[in-house]
């Protein structure tokens, strides 16, 4: 099948080619001129135009939708009108099936504007006749993550941190290599089509038991006081901290840590049956470091 893959260049994008370019014709779209790699034919393009869509989409038959604009300062107002034009283009071309990889916890009447973000986008997506697959995850433990390398620094950089409460919110964070799969799984397949997905890693952990685990990974063992309200100072000298991500991408994470992100269904694990990567596994991937040998 001919497949476009929009967000190509991100983190997700960058793993789910090499998974498709086997068995697919590949045209990854990104906004800059990219080297051409075996199986994957790159293509200049902004989900913004409508004339970029449309050309990058010729002849597919199933659309991936990786993009977001978070650190923008009107990203919320430029992911819809990118999903609509994806949206309308899929339309005119017939193609048969967008898959769009969400975020847990977008339907909390409290979400954060990026979660809410995230389900306006699935919400134009759908607006017209393509069926869209969804994937909601939460956060993707791998390298270059935003959210997993926004804990990583808080790990690295801070001995001691004041913590709000969100420290003890559940999450259910998922392998990079795990979204891949599921994402590369899910392509062209009827038994998905129109449907949403709830995808999550082999545990359940609150954000404490997720920096602990990472500080141990990381050799540290950094204080962790919590306390019930962050001052707006005390978060903007936290976030300026944060330098390998940046403020303007790490505040609307930050915000959006509040909501618990845990899987309510798990069909998908059963229509694409395989071992999930347990969250110390990932993040050693993560770092460069060899997996542990079981026993």
């Amino acid at each position: 099948m001919k497949i476009a893959v929009f967000g190509a260049t991100g983190v997700v994008g960058s793993s789910l080619l090499p998974l498709l370019a086997p068995e697919h014709e590949v045209v990854a779209v990104s906004r800059s001129a990219h080297a051409a790699e075996s199986g994957i034919r790159w293509v200049a393009g902004d989900a913004s135009s409508p004339n970029d869509v449309a050309r990058a989409i010729e002849g597919a038959e199933v659309v991936y939708y990786l993009v977001h604009s978070l650190g923008s300062r009107d990203f919320e107002r430029q992911d819809r009108a990118a999903a609509e034009n994806v949206a309308a283009a899929s339309e005119d071309a017939d193609v048969r099936q967008i898959v769009y990889l969400g975020g847990l916890g977008d339907d909390d009447a409290g979400a954060s504007a990026h979660l809410r973000s995230r389900r306006e986008t699935g919400e134009r997506l759908a607006a017209g006749t393509t069926p869209v697959t969804t994937l909601r995850a939460a956060m993707i433990v791998g390298k270059g993550s935003a959210a997993f390398e926004t804990i990583v620094a808080l790990v690295d950089r801070l001995p001691a941190m004041i913590t709000p409460s969100w420290v003890s919110t559940p999450t259910q964070p998922i392998a990079l290599d795990d979204v891949g799969r599921y994402l590369a799984g899910v392509c062209g397949n009827h038994a998905v089509l129109g449907e949403s997905f709830d995808v999550g890693g082999p545990e359940v952990m609150t954000y404490r038991q997720m920096i602990e685990r990472i500080a141990t990974l990381r050799g540290r063992r950094p204080l962790i006081v919590e306390v019930p309200v962050l001052t707006p100072r005390l978060s903007s000298l936290w976030l300026h901290l944060v330098t390998p991500v940046g403020a303007s991408v790490a505040r609307p994470l930050i915000e959006g840590l509040k909501n618990p992100t845990i899987a309510r269904e798990e069909r998908l694990r059963t229509l694409l049956p395989f071992e999930l990567t347990s969250f110390d596994d990932a993040a050693r991937q993560a770092f460069g470091q060899k997996k542990k040998a079981s026993t």
